[in-house]
């Protein structure tokens, strides 16, 4: 598996300045916050195409089994991670506190479990089946679908510049639902699903690290389960080819989640779901390496997609200053 061994250990070496820039952040002003928000997303975009990726290389995996050792893992990084990060054990004081006042808040927690497991199983599905370039979709819709929850739910403002990102997304996406014929199921699972868990989260106070923890710790029995009846499981002589493959996408999902939600919680949803185009860039690059095609029309998806990134990227220089 060359390309894995080419592609994944050169990441690892971002993990102590990822864990620098959460816990500084947490302990930063608001603006800086902002700034160290945007940062935060962009290698959280970069780490989870790299999960992609590796996935994609794991062929005798079944999706289930790389699913249940992501939950294990990650769940066991986050744990490893929290207790160095200031805040994140007051976060889980007042987390258990307001669960124990109020026991009805664990019906929209198991339903954000149940939203973010479908999420995490259906990354893992989708480049093991020829559906990496669906899935990239859906994430290329999300950001339209979040500024639409930004502004529905929580009167999210945006700049000019942010508006004609809007449209110019907008104008691609069109185009490929019309050239498609409409939009195939796993897209619109990303780019409905997303949106929903987010407002969710940020509506009862979950959008926190020890929240996230949480939802996949009521995820760690499914998780188990797949990994103990999956091809590599109990009773298998499939031995232990990709294994290290299999634990880098659990070590490298806490990782990548943890700063996904920590931009999530930073930053205004409008500009939150905006940023996460460069997630899906990354995944259609991603989808082409491991052999899907794309046709000459694509341009005309794709082309209004990276000038949205354009003003999007202008629109964040010209407002550098003001986050200083």
């Amino acid at each position: 598996m060359p390309a894995f061994s080419a592609a994944v250990p050169a990441f690892f070496g971002v993990l102590e300045k990822v864990r620098t820039v959460m816990a500084s952040g947490l302990t930063s002003s608001a603006p800086s916050h902002a700034g160290r928000g945007v940062a935060t997303s962009i290698v959280a975009s970069v780490l989870f195409a790299v999960i992609f990726l590796i996935a994609g290389l794991l062929p005798g995996w079944g999706a289930q089994e790389i699913f249940g050792w992501r939950v294990v893992l990650t769940l066991a990084t986050l744990g490893a991670m929290m207790p160095f990060l200031p805040g994140a054990r007051t976060e889980l004081r007042n987390l258990l506190f307001r669960v124990r006042r109020r026991p009805a808040l664990l019906l929209p927690g198991v339903f954000a479990a149940g939203i973010v497991g479908v999420q995490l199983w259906l990354f893992m599905w989708a480049p093991l089946n020829n559906m990496a370039l669906s899935v990239s979709f859906g994430y290329f819709l999300l950001p339209l679908t979040m500024v639409l929850a930004g502004r529905i739910f929580f009167a999210d403002r945006l700049s000019r510049l942010r508006k004609f990102a809007v449209a110019a997304a907008a104008v691609g996406v069109a185009h490929e639902a019309f050239s498609a014929g409409g939009l195939a199921w796993p897209t619109l699972v990303v780019c409905l699903g997303y949106p929903i868990y987010f407002v969710l989260r940020r509506k009862f106070g979950f959008d926190n690290l020890p929240a996230f923890a949480a939802e996949l710790l009521l995820l760690l029995p499914v998780g188990l389960f797949f990994i103990l009846t999956g091809p590599h499981g109990v009773g298998s002589d499939a031995g232990t080819t990709g294994l290290f493959a299999a634990i880098s996408i659990g070590v490298l999902g806490g990782v990548a989640m943890a700063l996904y939600l920590l931009a999530s919680k930073w930053l205004p949803l409008s500009l939150f779901g905006l940023l996460s185009y460069v997630e899906p860039v990354l995944l259609v690059g991603v989808s082409v390496y491991l052999g899907e095609t794309l046709g000459w029309s694509s341009i005309f998806t794709y082309g209004p997609i990276l000038l949205s990134l354009l003003f999007l990227a202008v629109d964040g220089r010209r407002r550098t200053p003001r986050l200083r």
